[in-house]
Parts: C-alpha cells; sequence; structure tokens
C-alpha cells in the first residue's frame, strides 16, 4: 500500500483530493490542514508522497518543504507541490526547492492519483 499526505489549508480541496486518491485501491491516503500538521504526520507515518500545497497561512509549502529536509526521519521524502501558480517561472524555482515536480491547480480530480504515482 502506497502512502500518500496531502496537505492543503482548504477543506474543500482537501477534501476532493482525499476522495480522488481514494479512488486507487492502491493508495492509503491521509491529509493534513497545515505545515505544521503535515510536519506531525510525515514524522509518524512516513509517507511515500507528500503532495504541498504551496500558499497556506503560516507555514506556507516551501517553508514547510525545509522543515521535512531539516528532520532525518522525512529528509528523503519525495513532496510535490500543488498550486496555482504554474507558470515557467516558479516551476524552476519550485524545482530548485527540492521537490519532485509540481501539480496545477485545479487538479482534475480523475487523474489525480496517476499523477502522483508518476512521481515514485
Amino acid at each position: 500500500m502506497t502512502r500518500i499526505l496531502y496537505v492543503d489549508d482548504e477543506p474543500d480541496i482537501r477534501e476532493i483530493a482525499e476522495l480522488a486518491l481514494s479512488l486507487d485501491a492502491g493508495l492509503d491516503v491521509r491529509t493534513a490542514a497545515s505545515g505544521a500538521e503535515a510536519l506531525e504526520i510525515a514524522g509518524k507515518w512516513l509517507p511515500d508522497l507528500v503532495l504541498l500545497d504551496v500558499m497556506m497561512p503560516g507555514m506556507d509549502g516551501p517553508t514547510t518543504l525545509a522543515c521535512l529536509r531539516e528532520n532525518p526521519a522525512t529528509r528523503e521524502l519525495p513532496v510535490v507541490f500543488i498550486t496555482a501558480r504554474a507558470q515557467t517561472q516558479e516551476m524552476q524555482s519550485f524545482a530548485m526547492l527540492d521537490a519532485r515536480g509540481v501539480i496545477a491547480k485545479p487538479f482534475d480530480p480523475m487523474t489525480l492519483a496517476a499523477q502522483a504515482r508518476s512521481f515514485l
């Protein structure tokens, strides 16, 4: 079973993503509403992939990724940013932050699981 942690501060988007990812019977999905919650879950649950919203209040996606990289338990976790800001310049800066890739919002719920799997 592949573990995916989906992190987004928007409850509706989190719910849609969880439902979309859960359509794939081989995925075990958990969600987090903030960067701090994501760090807590990731440190204990050790997902195979983290799908991380870029724009969040408090601790944004890039800051959350930096914190994941500081923890020996989560340092190697593959992280994919989820963002509405999927312009070429932003994509290049996300790549420099050690993200595995970027999925643009709004994402297609019917293909989200396959997109996520493509980064594993």
